[in-house]
């Protein structure tokens, strides 16, 4: 089970391997934004990825479409809900905007 440490808070978690990182962040009892259920429709759970992004499921089309709309996406960005989880640890950053904060 891949360990989950989220910045800024420092907070880590364990979450299972082929869970998405939106419903491992949910059942750790982080607030984050998921206005559509997970459909990469809404955008609200973009987050950066600050390690580990290898570890994660590749971006398909749907979720490259809904980043590119997106203000202030980078090269670590991805939506928790369609970033499924490996086997490796990741560090997450949740943004102030999208994280319930």
């Amino acid at each position: 089970m891949p360990m989950i440490t989220l910045t800024p808070s420092g907070k880590s978690f364990e979450a299972a391997s082929g869970a998405s990182l939106l419903s491992a962040l949910l059942a750790a009892g982080e607030p984050i934004a998921h206005k559509c259920d997970g459909k990469a429709e809404c955008g609200s759970c973009h987050i950066f990825v600050q390690e580990g992004r290898k570890s994660l499921s590749k971006i398909q089309r749907t979720e490259n479409e809904k980043l590119d709309s997106i203000v202030g996406v980078g090269s670590k960005s991805r939506l928790a809900c369609q970033a499924i989880l490996g086997t490796e640890d990741i560090t997450v950053e949740l943004l102030g905007f999208a994280s319930g904060r």
